[in-house]
């Protein structure tokens, strides 16, 4: 090639370079501004860094409000304020998101679908935080169910406070899918069917269900309470389900009983009894006389009725009395009722009860009779065989039958 055509092929690639860097910064340009369905790339930077300044701030804004909150609260004398604002933390500490969302969307000057689809999400996330805060302030303000415990067990009103969580749930979620356009009225038809396919498959469940709400209605037991389960289960019952009773026995194993088998066996409330119960057999030996029966039964009486710790005859069956003669002893029957009902209070007084017993039935100078078996024989047949004796004993006998010699 001469040196002609090269110094007019130089400029001509040097205009050609030229015009691909301004085509691809003109690309680039169109990318910027078309950006992400039609936003500018610029705005979505500004906004993502609008929503990271509200992110930043959603600590100094928590604690800007709750300290304001805490404050009022501690002006007030009760504790349930101060309650509701721990309670309240969470959906405030969201508050932030919300209007950071909120801002960084309404910058952008969204149109059409994503502009819905933007304000949507929005009016989402607010109700979704009011609906929070509801569901938050129900066990702060389930006092307000407490006068209800009068008619209701207390188990019963924390079922009703699980109801009213349950129900503000549900309200939020249809409420939001009010807002996508949802409809709830077919949602809910839907379900029915859905519930009657569910529950010809599951009797058990709403059998169970029914057995918990008819133990609450009948107070049968409540937590706390010290029952026994013919058949089933002794123990403290800490929890009544929808489905199951939760019962820990004194070996602290737990035990699930379901609340249909509570509702059809027959349950004893150790926690309800007015009084507790001692009933003993006292056995004496038969060698003792009249007059110590006399004395033991008048000083274990007279120590039932004095010593403050058992019920008074009018108030529930006392007796100690001579109850039976027995194959080997002579029973007193003692039969009485502590004040208390609690197992080791009442423990300690049949423990006392024993040992003032034992000391009366010694100081008496009588016995405690035991299992023996006697045998009397009258007479022994005439044509009975003699007794044998061994050589020995026979040598034994002759020689303490021989004289001595004289010294």
């Amino acid at each position: 090639m001469s040196e002609d055509e090269t110094t007019i092929t130089q400029p001509i690639e040097r205009l050609s370079q030229i015009d691909s860097w301004s085509e691809f910064w003109a690309l680039s340009l169109d990318v910027w501004n078309q950006g992400v369905f039609g936003v500018d790339l610029g705005k979505i930077l500004i906004a993502v860094g609008i929503f990271v300044i509200f992110m930043m701030l959603r600590r100094l804004f928590t604690w800007a409000v709750l300290n304001r909150l805490e404050r009022y609260a501690q002006r007030t004398t009760n504790r349930i304020d101060d309650k509701a604002v721990q309670a309240l933390r969470p959906p405030v500490r969201f508050v932030p998101v919300v209007m950071g969302a909120f801002f960084s969307l309404s910058y952008l000057d969204l149109e059409g679908t994503i502009d819905v689809f933007a304000t949507n999400l929005v009016r989402s996330l607010i109700i979704f935080t009011l609906f929070w805060a509801f569901f938050r302030l129900v066990n702060p303000l389930s006092f307000l169910l407490g006068r209800l415990e009068r008619v209701f067990t207390s188990a019963m009103v924390d079922w009703l406070v699980k109801a009213i969580k349950v129900l503000i749930g549900f309200l939020g979620a249809a409420t939001i899918l009010e807002v996508w356009g949802i409809e709830i009225g077919p949602i809910l038809a839907g379900l029915g069917l859905f519930g009657v396919a569910v529950a010809l498959g599951a009797q058990d469940l709403f059998k169970n269900l029914i057995a918990g709400i008819l133990i609450l209605v009948e107070r049968r037991f409540a937590i706390g309470e010290w029952v026994r389960v013919e058949g089933v289960v002794e123990g403290t019952v800490e929890s009544i389900g929808f489905r199951s009773t939760f019962i820990r026995r004194f070996d602290k194993a737990p035990v699930y009983v379901p609340n249909a088998q509570l509702s059809d066996s027959a349950i004893t409330n150790f926690t309800r009894m007015t009084y507790r119960r001692i009933y003993w057999l006292i056995g004496v030996e038969y060698r003792t006389s009249s007059d110590q029966l006399r004395r033991i039964r008048q000083r274990i009486e007279d120590y039932v009725l004095n010593s403050g710790d058992f019920v008074a005859p009018e108030d529930a069956a006392t007796f100690v009395r001579l109850d039976a003669f027995n194959a080997s002893s002579i029973d007193i029957m003692i039969y009485c009722f502590t004040k208390t009902t609690v197992w080791s209070e009442w423990l300690e007084i049949k423990e006392n009860l024993a040992f003032e017993i034992k000391d009366i039935v010694e100081d008496e100078g009588a016995g405690f009779a035991f299992p023996s078996t006697s045998i009397y024989v009258e007479s022994l047949p005439d044509d009975r065989p003699e007794a044998f004796k061994p050589p020995e004993e026979k040598a034994a006998e002759k020689s303490e039958a021989r004289p001595k010699a004289k010294d």
